[in-house]
């Protein structure tokens, strides 16, 4: 199939990928080894041990993983991990101090209140979510703090992740791979694949070594981390194809630069793109300035009567996927790294003519 019209995708997940990964990806599925579909091959074959070898290889890589971490490739998604967190971590007689900055970090916390007792130390529930709370106390006692990086219905982000007297916890689903971070500040990080690194069907997880304790409480053995390092992500079969395309994807951000080159790309996309949100008066930003997301650009018609017209004036220029969250409504640009900078400035042209035309 060949398009007749580029399609800027601006999809906040799953979300783009390289056009070059999706052709290995497709070739991957026709032929990987042998005549054979990446597909058919066992998991427990040489062919798939190399995958996930060279997959695990780049993440150390790419993110500066140091030694005494493991890393994962999971089922479940972000979700799942909600719950094994708390489960493996949150001790039968302890607590968790959670920072809630929107819809993912509710989830979690709804999640470990199952499990055990919580703590939400801070939230911006009070201003929908439109901040990232600061300037106060991680209590020093609790078992681990708990973070959201970036929040994707909201549109904003951690610009400095937090030092924490205890061990931290970070959910990264949407921007793992996009800037550059100190792993060895947190003891464990968790990615939903399906925003920077692959597509939807795995999650990344690396988790320091001595963070593996036992809880005081009977752990299935499907949530066990323990479990799950001693048999390098094979304990039961795994998410082959996807961590097969996560591990070409980051071959890609591999060969065009790295983190460091890719942090500084998708920069200067949201620089753009907020300029023009401020500069436009049919466009208002959502969120606190200094806390604005690189990731996810949520903004909003000063106008909301022209919402027809804006929507068919970016449906002809192939703008996908600039719709709010269905919880907020209004609009989110997601900039993940594979968004080429030329799809930014397609938006902002459609923007710069509604504004011609209606301003």
């Amino acid at each position: 199939m060949v398009l007749t019209k580029k399609i800027h995708n601006f999809s906040a997940g799953p979300a783009i990928l390289p056009q070059e990964v999706l052709k290995e990806a497709a070739e991957g599925i026709l032929d990987f080894t042998k005549g054979l579909s990446i597909l058919e091959i066992s998991h427990r074959s040489k062919e798939f041990e190399a995958v996930l070898e060279e997959a695990k290889s780049l993440v150390k890589e790419l993110l500066g993983v140091p030694d005494g971490y493991s890393i994962l490739f999971l089922h479940g998604g972000a979700r799942l991990q909600f719950v094994m967190a708390p489960l493996n971590q949150l001790t039968v007689n302890g607590y968790a101090a959670y920072v809630n900055t929107g819809t993912w970090a509710t989830g979690a916390i709804k999640e470990a209140k199952i499990i055990g007792k919580v703590n939400v130390i801070a939230s911006s529930e009070d201003k929908k979510f439109t901040y990232i709370p600061k300037g106060f106390t991680i209590p020093a006692d609790a078992d681990y703090l708990h973070l959201t990086s970036n929040n994707t219905v909201y549109g904003t982000q951690y610009r400095q992740l937090l030092e924490s007297p205890v061990p931290v916890i970070c959910d990264m689903s949407s921007d793992i791979m996009s800037r550059k971070i100190n792993v060895s500040k947190f003891a464990l990080i968790y990615a939903g694949a399906q925003k920077n690194m692959g597509p939807a069907g795995t999650t990344l997880v690396i988790i320091k070594n001595d963070f593996i304790k036992d809880p005081g409480r009977t752990v299935p053995t499907m949530m066990s981390y323990k479990i799950h390092v001693e048999n390098n992500s094979l304990y039961n079969t795994p998410s082959v194809y996807a961590i097969f395309v996560c591990m070409l994807t980051m071959r890609w951000l591999k060969k065009v630069g790295g983190v460091e080159y890719i942090e500084k790309k998708n920069r200067e996309k949201a620089d753009y793109l907020y300029a023009e949100v401020d500069r436009n008066p049919l466009f208002r930003g959502v969120t606190v300035k200094e806390d604005r997301s690189v990731m996810n650009a949520t903004f909003v018609l000063s106008k909301p009567e022209l919402e027809t017209t804006f929507n068919q004036m970016a449906s002809e220029a192939g703008l996908s996927g600039i719709k709010g969250h269905r919880s907020v409504g209004g609009y989110r640009a997601s900039l993940y790294n594979a968004l080429p900078f030329e799809s930014v400035k397609a938006l902002v042209e459609v923007m710069q003519e509604f504004e011609r035309k209606k301003g």
